[in-house]
């Protein structure tokens, strides 16, 4: 169960579509999933619930529990925790693997006192808890869920599709296409929202190339904070390249012709962008959150900045420009990437997640 499809969503079923298991997807909210192979989806029964206001929330969990009876599932994996994994609680389910996105303990659960209640119900009533990080499962524990209840994998990336090898050649070629063979390429892709933290990045890149002309942003993206981060950079778009989002087989390319990988974010669990920069041996800078530190050691793989500040991540890109080991940190950043974050290991503790949930 989760809220819609996103990519995450699709990995997670793909790889569940080559078990021994019988997958059912259901989601939240209408949004024309394409469900691959080998997995049945579920619809609501009915008009789908008006998730807007309680009493659709209360016919949704009417519905979920029809479903339920007709399926007879022998385990739910739901998530994030204030949406499907809290109406598997509510509809009285178990054995329930409650799978956390990051940004729905760390921030959501924050926003008022009923997020905070709605998170707390739905820790008491899971089984077993999916944490992607440290960061994230100590969250959980603050809200007295046992360590022995939590599962900690980072989702990883498939190490083939995101590598050196498979980046460099398209990399090459892209920054033909702009002409900036010659420059020192900053790459950022995540989402243009508050909690991602690209407005900073903006701010910081426009101070940057003013003492630095070399340098070259590579904005992938878009998102509500569109028009402000546009405003801040319009001074400087000789210097930047915005192509929005690109699809999976385009990303390697990215990450190919990049120098450097900024994640500027306020709030994350194990970034999915931060680990397939990793690992295409790209260097990478990035805010001093906890999540990020468990993943980035300054001297090693690159370097961090402090969050939210925009003249200490000035200063970095202009010191990491010139930074002599950068080749090193590459090598080390596809190294770690390999020991700690490949996908098709750590799907093997998703697998022993619901075995110790099924008990």
């Amino acid at each position: 169960m989760t809220e819609a499809d996103s990519p995450h969503d699709q990995r997670f079923l793909s790889a569940l579509a080559g078990t021994s298991h019988q997958i059912h997807a259901l989601r939240q909210f209408d949004t024309q999933p394409k469900t691959p192979a080998g997995v049945r989806e579920v619809e609501w029964p009915g008009a789908l619930p008006d998730w807007s206001d309680w009493r659709g929330w209360q016919l949704g969990i009417s519905q979920l529990q029809k479903l339920l009876d007709k399926i007879q599932p022998d385990l739910i994996h739901a998530g994030p925790v204030q949406g499907p994994a809290f109406l598997a609680v509510q509809a009285g389910f178990h054995p329930l693997v409650t799978m956390l996105w990051g940004w729905d303990l760390l921030k959501k659960a924050k926003r008022s006192p009923l997020m905070r209640c709605v998170t707390q119900n739905t820790l008491t009533g899971t089984d077993v808890l999916l944490a992607d990080c440290q960061t994230v499962a100590d969250e959980a524990i603050r809200y007295g869920v046992q360590p022995s209840q939590i599962v900690q994998f980072p989702w990883g990336v498939d190490l083939t599709h995101f590598s050196p090898a498979t980046s460099r050649e398209a990399g090459r070629a892209l920054r033909a296409s702009l002409g900036w063979e010659e420059n020192f390429v900053i790459l950022c892709n995540r989402s243009w929202s508050t909690s991602y933290g690209v407005d900073v990045l903006a701010r910081a890149f426009v101070d940057a190339v003013n003492d630095n002309a070399d340098l070259r942003l590579l904005l992938v993206g878009k998102g509500p904070q569109s028009l402000e981060i546009c405003r801040i950079l319009e001074p400087v778009s000789d210097y930047v390249n915005l192509p929005g989002w690109l699809d999976r087989d385009s990303l390697p390319g990215a990450y190919g012709a990049a120098d450097l990988f900024v994640s500027p974010s306020h709030c994350d669990g194990s970034s999915i962008s931060l680990l397939e920069a990793l690992a295409c041996g790209v260097p990478v800078l990035v805010s001093d959150i906890p999540s990020n530190r468990e993943w980035v050691t300054p001297g090693e793989t690159g370097d961090h900045f402090q969050d939210g500040d925009p003249i200490s991540l000035h200063e970095k890109l202009l010191a990491m420009a010139v930074d002599p080991h950068l080749k090193r940190y590459g090598k080390q950043a596809r190294s770690l990437a390999e020991r700690r974050a490949n996908w098709k290991e750590n799907f093997k503790k998703l697998l022993g997640a619901y075995e110790m949930a099924s008990g």
